[in-house]
């Protein structure tokens, strides 16, 4: 995805690191860049095309035996093509709520020129990616900045550190699940305070968020982010929890009574699509892992490319991850309303 700049309408530059390859996905960039007013209109259009198409395929009667095995595989073309195509207009949608929200994605990492190997030359936009969340959820950000970044509460954010892009793609991977699991139990909780209906079950020492698996295990990070002692200590009243009155800086405690399964489901990405695009997503930025099989069977990462970043970088670049994970459980949930594909 390409954005004009200046007024000669040649030179471009990248609105996001990945880069559309289906129809659809090219046709909606455009839009996005040249009447982004008509986005909305445009992604329904494509949807319900989409939602026809896969219509008209399941009414197709089969061919005799002998024509099935080929039958078979363009209809595996057909459903992939449909896929990448749903892949394009949920991250169309992450796209245009980063630009909503005027903020610049950042874009691939390459080699750096710096004699210390700095790549982190973005802007810093850390209170507009904050601005993205509630209150309540922004306070559990914070609490998972300090736990995969704690070395920064102890050191100038411009401290320059050396990191594996391997290192950092399971970081960025596994922030955007963390947002992703974020948004959806903000969402309940933000619901069932409306409500006033709260679970009344609680276990202290329960896992907020498992990181589940994004599908490829070159990225896969598998993080556990868990209540600490302090946060533990602060329990919320059961009286205020039963007439719904909690604190509503208290999302924490709110998600130490949900029970093991309800945390274990809203921690799964729905869709195949959103597994997809983590990993796209994540490549896209990084590259692809330089992964070898040792001769012992264990995989050899001699060759990941090391480079430098700061504190300020590395907040960045968990804030952008948090912000896509909140925008792609917005998306895919939309996309689900009008093109029913959610298999989670």
């Amino acid at each position: 995805m390409m954005r004009a700049s200046g007024n000669s309408g040649q030179n471009t530059t990248p609105v996001a690191p990945l880069q559309f390859e289906s129809p659809t996905g090219q046709f909606l960039s455009q839009i996005l860049q040249t009447h982004p007013h008509l986005l909305p209109a445009a992604i329904d259009q494509q949807l319900e095309r989409l939602q026809t198409d896969r219509d008209a395929q399941k009414k197709e009667t089969p061919p005799p035996s002998q024509d099935l095995p080929l039958y078979r595989r363009i209809a595996e073309v057909k459903d992939k093509e449909r896929q990448k195509a749903l892949e394009e207009i949920i991250y169309c949608l992450i796209v245009e709520k980063f630009i909503e929200n005027e903020i610049s994605m950042i874009p691939t990492i390459l080699p750096s020129s710096d004699p210390l190997g700095r790549v982190d030359s973005w802007p810093n936009q850390e209170q507009k990616l904050e601005t993205v969340h509630s209150p309540e959820a922004f306070e559990m950000i914070q609490s998972h900045l300090s736990l995969v970044l704690g070395e920064r509460l102890v050191g100038p954010l411009t401290t320059l550190v050396k990191i594996s892009k391997i290192r950092l793609g399971k970081l960025y991977a596994a922030s955007i699940m963390y947002g992703y699991f974020l948004k959806r139990v903000d969402k309940r909780f933000q619901l069932e305070r409306t409500i006033k209906t709260f679970p009344i079950s609680i276990d202290k020492n329960q896992t907020i968020f498992e990181g589940s698996d994004t599908g490829n295990e070159l990225w896969s990070m598998n993080p556990t982010i868990r209540i600490s002692d302090e946060d533990s200590r602060d329990d919320v009243d059961r009286n205020q929890l039963d007439s719904g009155e909690v604190n509503p800086n208290q999302l924490k405690s709110y998600v130490m009574y949900l029970d093991a399964e309800t945390l274990q489901r809203y921690a799964t990405m729905r869709s195949k699509e959103a597994i997809s695009l983590i990993e796209k997503q994540t490549q896209a930025l990084f590259g692809r892992p330089d992964i070898r099989i040792a001769e012992d069977g264990s995989l050899d990462t001699s060759n990941d490319e090391v480079v430098g970043i700061s504190f300020s970088g590395l907040t960045m670049l968990v804030l952008e991850a948090v912000a896509f994970g909140s925008f792609l459980w917005d998306a895919e949930d939309y996309v689900e309303s009008k093109y029913n594909f959610v298999t989670n």
